[in-house]
């Protein structure tokens, strides 16, 4: 497979014509959605439309452009982002100039397991097409992947698709958005006919119905809008007046005259309104049909170019000072890494979002996450799993860099000369852990190797050593992300393993303050050992992490030995005191101690440190806490009590349920632990006929009798009773 990778990731030295279209004319947007709403058609469909490909690709088939790993094609899901360039000329009255747009698109995966994707894709892109399943309208990870996009302040175009099939439900879907997204959207197109009676849209804003022929056809008829359809059409255009007159004077001063707005008028208040973040136009349809010409349309006229939005915003590195960078070639260069890609036939690929300037191949850069320079190797377009080398890259691209060794995702570079640090990208932490060996002693060195580059690209994956066992542990989002993981050490690192059962990944806290007592002595003859130190702890809140504070007063501790406590604190709690789990939400305040002139030194200070945390934190309360899963079941209605029933006997709390597209979805709460082969148990419940959503929402105090033969198991000490 390896091999076959290589020789369809071939680079060629020429330069795609109009690289250097203005700045105005770029597009950088991501496909966003819930697994199967139809990301990577949608996808397929734009790319036939701007002639990026001559014919269909079909995810059923496994012969999508952007779904070109092995893994995605035999699995008919998206697991890594694609990037892929296309243009599109824009010929009709419009809120900007017509000509040809250059749109750098990237293709997301909508498994909640490949969630890392989504959040470093999201993080430098400048708008994106959010699609939803025209049938359910919003479901679990449609919520999650807002939430994401409003974190990063994206402007977003949403997509209602699918609504040639049955069960697809136009008002539903829009609602679902407004209600459970708290979304101010509305539609812009209009379907004509749902379900197999689906044949084309009518356009809002010029009140034109276009229809189609057939899926393949490139041509949109315009014709009548039909009678039956005109009082709605009309009412959702008022509605969408009446929404984005607010973000544009002149449509205002229409609606307030009580007059129609002209075309571009209105246009340009919608993209006023998308920009500012502040309303989301809904588009509906077909996306495997030349309705998707409109979409391009839409990406063109009413999502941002780098030139509409704020000048990019970071920290110097030495003063702290707030720093701005224009988003113009003409500024100095800084940039995002946000992915990195391991490639048979190039070697290690990081991808970079070029805020400002330009980069060159041989430029010298600074990584101001690690204070490091780097050297740019060569420079990439990317097209999918095709690579074209360029000599340089502009503000607003997307591209590769070959030869940096050190540079990871979210780190900063920058001109040495003129550093900035630009915000990173934060992922969430793993839930799922199980443990991995080679087939054969003589793999185990290629395992190791395996493990740290898939980790270098994907930050959601984590590896660590178990000091009890000599074990190696890795640690996930979820059991499909580890096993895709495992089936590409052996096709691309040739590195056979064999694991043990997932395990869930606990973690340890504390619920109330406690003192406690470290000192470490030791004489060997020679010099020896001394360190001891006073530490106090208290629980923080959820998620609020690890802090340590140092009040030592009138040097009880010299100054040079406060890292080394820290230190301390720190192993000890990564490994965890109860049973072996990382005790997280904890500040550890190092208060008083005594030291020795001759004796004392780091190593004593960070065991006593060590010593110190044990023994206060086993005063304080010790509790475990499980992840907790956001579940979402479609099933049909026959099987509504059994599996609500059986959801409750994994110690599940049912929220509630409803009737989406001639199905119930049952929303619920249960333990991670308790999920453990949920999928194969709810298809023999339902005759195979029910589905689950499953995706991490937090985490809650595991109850006392479950816990105690959790520490039991681990061979820990015995539960600590408050």
């Amino acid at each position: 497979m390896a091999e076959e990778k290589a020789k369809k990731s071939s680079m060629v030295m020429t330069v795609t014509k109009d690289r250097q279209v203005p700045l105005d004319k770029i597009r950088n947007i991501g496909i966003i959605a819930h697994i199967d709403a139809g990301k990577t058609t949608t996808t397929e469909r734009l790319l036939y439309e701007t002639g990026r490909t001559y014919k269909l690709g079909s995810v059923d088939d496994g012969t999508t452009v952007t779904d070109w790993m092995a893994q995605e094609r035999e699995r008919g899901i998206t697991i890594v982002s694609a990037a892929i360039t296309a243009f599109w000329e824009l010929k009709e009255t419009s809120s900007v100039e017509n000509g040809k747009y250059r749109i750098n698109l990237i293709d997301t995966p909508g498994h909640i397991d490949f969630t890392a994707e989504v959040e470093r894709s999201l993080r430098v892109l400048d708008g994106a097409l959010m699609v939803f399943d025209g049938r359910t309208g919003v479901e679990s990870q449609s919520e999650t992947v807002w939430r994401q996009a409003d974190k990063y302040d994206v402007p977003r175009i949403c997509v209602l698709n699918k609504l040639n099939l049955i069960g697809a439900d136009f008002e539903a879907s829009i609602k679902s958005i407004r209600e459970r997204l708290g979304a101010n959207a509305s539609p812009v197109t209009y379907p004509i006919g749902l379900e197999h009676a689906h044949r084309g849209v009518v356009d809002l804003i010029s009140m034109k119905a276009l229809t189609y022929k057939a899926i393949e056809d490139h041509a949109l008829t315009e014709e009548e809008i039909p009678a039956d359809l005109l009082e709605i059409v009309k009412k959702y255009r008022q509605e969408l007046i009446e929404k984005v007159s607010e973000f544009d004077d002149k449509a205002l001063e229409y609606y307030m005259e009580g007059k129609e707005p002209d075309e571009i008028t209105l246009k340009r208040a919608i993209r006023k309104g998308v920009i500012s973040g502040k309303f989301f136009p809904v588009f509906g349809g077909d996306n495997r049909t030349a309705e998707s010409q409109l979409l391009l349309d839409g990406v063109v006229e009413y999502l941002p170019s780098p030139t509409d939005l704020v000048a990019v915003t970071g920290t110097n590195p030495k003063t702290g000072e707030v720093v701005k960078r224009e988003r113009k070639n003409e500024e100095v260069f800084s940039g995002l890494a946000f992915k990195v890609v391991t490639d048979p036939h190039v070697g290690r690929l990081v991808y970079v979002r070029v805020y400002s300037g330009t980069l060159k191949t041989g430029q010298t850069v600074l990584n101001t996450t690690k204070q490091i320079q780097e050297r740019i190797g060569k420079l990439v377009l990317l097209h999918a799993d095709q690579r074209e080398l360029i000599e340089e890259a502009f503000a607003g691209e997307i591209v590769a860099v070959v030869g940096v060794k050190d540079t990871s995702t979210g780190h900063t570079i920058c001109d040495p000369s003129q550093p900035i640090y630009l915000e990173s990208i934060s992922f969430p932490e793993p839930v799922i852990s199980l443990a991995i060996e080679p087939a054969t002693k003589s793999d185990q060195e290629k395992m190791g190797i395996a493990l740290n580059k898939l980790s270098d690209e994907d930050p959601t994956f984590r590896i660590k050593t178990n000091q009890e066992t000599g074990q190696t542990i890795i640690a996930g989002m979820g059991e499909l992300q580890l096993e895709v993981l495992v089936d590409r050490m052996k096709r691309e690192f040739n590195v056979v393993a064999t694991t043990g059962a997932p395990q869930v990944a606990y973690k340890e806290t504390i619920k109330k303050y406690a003192e406690g007592e470290g000192k470490y002595i030791r004489q060997t003859g020679g010099r020896g050992q001394y360190g001891h130190c006073f530490i106090k702890v208290e629980p923080k809140g959820r998620g609020e992490g690890f802090e340590f504070v140092n009040q030592i007063k009138g040097g009880a501790i010299p100054a040079e030995y406060i890292p080394a406590i820290e230190k301390g604190v720190k192993e000890k709690l990564e490994n965890g005191i109860m049973a072996g789990f990382p005790l997280v939400d904890v500040k550890v305040i190092v208060y008083d101690g005594t030291y020795h002139d001759v004796d004392s030194s780091e190593m004593a200070f960070k065991i006593a440190g060590s010593m110190g945390v044990e023994d206060a934190v086993r005063k304080a309360d010790m509790v475990l806490l499980e992840p907790i899963m956001k579940v979402e079941v479609f099933t049909p209605a026959e099987y509504m009590g059994d599996v609500m029933g059986d959801l409750s006997s994994k110690r599940g709390q049912i929220s509630g349920s409803e009737e989406k597209a001639g199905e119930t979805v049952i929303y619920g709460m249960a333990p991670l632990a308790e999920l453990s082969g949920y999928a194969t148990k709810l298809r023999s419940l339902t005759q195979g006929r029910a589905r689950a959503f499953i995706e991490p929402s937090h985490y809650e105090e595991v109850p006392a009798h479950i816990a105690a033969q959790i520490v039991a198991k681990s061979g820990k000490v015995e539960m600590p009773r408050g």
